[in-house]
């Protein structure tokens, strides 16, 4: 026998070995056919895609809820801080449009802060305006002859007669009768 001839049965041979393992394993299988097997595969794959797709979309689902959730956590919370912030107010006397003002001016750094950090914070605003929570201001009185306070009167000249100045020292001191006044007149 030559090696081509050779060469070619063992070919044969390992081919036709090929196909009956194929045809053992699509027997233990289930199947008929390599066509059938090639098209279980494929539906398979496609249902895995599917399924994927679903776990997907299950996943999107469940994070849009879980976004949707935390918006409304940060809204209760923000409604809390303003409830507290109001409480801190009414609780010192603020009322109607003092109390909206109040709220706008009343400032805590802290987002995390309690309802003691608000009764602080009311406190000094209190303090430096107590006009929103029903206290009347003290009123500076004026400084003498109606100037603003922190000020002198302004000086009003009158008009006179020349020696009148000296005569009114004199009347003052007693050393001139009231009568010679009207006669002087």
């Amino acid at each position: 026998m030559s090696q081509d001839r050779l060469g070619k049965m063992l070919t044969r041979e390992k081919a036709q070995g090929e196909r009956a393992a194929v045809k053992r394993l699509l027997s233990t299988l289930g199947f008929d056919t390599p066509k059938a097997l090639s098209e279980f595969v494929t539906t398979q794959r496609e249902a895995e895609q599917a399924a994927l797709s679903e776990v997907e979309r299950r996943e999107q689902v469940a994070q849009e809820r879980e976004l949707q959730a935390a918006r409304r956590e940060e809204l209760a919370a923000e409604r809390e801080r303003a409830a507290l912030r109001r409480a801190a107010l009414v609780a010192l006397g603020a009322e109607g449009d003092d109390l909206l003002d109040a709220e706008r001016l009343l400032s805590v750094d802290d987002e995390d802060a309690g309802e003691a950090q608000f009764q602080a914070a009311a406190e000094q605003l209190r303090a430096r305006r107590p006009e929103l929570f029903g206290e009347a201001r003290t009123r500076v009185s004026a400084a003498p002859g109606g100037a603003p306070a922190g000020r002198g009167p302004t000086r009003t000249t009158s008009v006179s007669k020349p020696g009148s100045a000296g005569l009114e020292m004199a009347k003052r001191r007693g050393l001139v009768p009231e009568f010679s006044d009207k006669a002087a007149r």
